[in-house]
């Protein structure tokens, strides 16, 4: 059973910058569509921006021009770069693969957006 294992939430003041990493444990097709969500408290969790296999992406309009999602397909591996942090970004981040039927999350990681 594969697993998703995120890595490099935090407290960041606004204006700041953090990376995020999701990284492969067991059998998670390299070819799944990897992404990212996330939830703030008493909300529903979102889209924050998904890639393709081929690297199409699609980022929630909230999040343009200043976060940046890349992946490595050799390593099965994804990034989220975001820059330009604003207070409401503050959530709990999971990664995300989905292939056909099956979709995968990890365990979350909490980013803290304060002065």
């Amino acid at each position: 059973q594969g697993q998703l294992v995120e890595s490099g939430g935090g407290l960041v003041q606004p204006g700041g910058s953090l990376r995020l990493s999701c990284a492969v444990s067991g059998g998670i097709s390299r070819i799944s569509t990897r992404g990212w969500y996330r939830q703030a408290p008493g909300k529903q969790r979102e889209l924050v921006v998904t890639i393709t296999f081929g690297g199409i992406t699609n980022y929630a309009d909230s999040v343009k021009g200043r976060f940046t999602i890349s992946r490595d397909n050799a390593d099965n591996t994804v990034s989220l770069q975001m820059n330009g942090l604003k207070p409401e970004d503050t959530a709990v981040y999971y990664c995300n693969a989905q292939l056909g039927p099956r979709t995968f999350w990890g365990q979350g990681t909490q980013v803290t957006v304060s002065s």
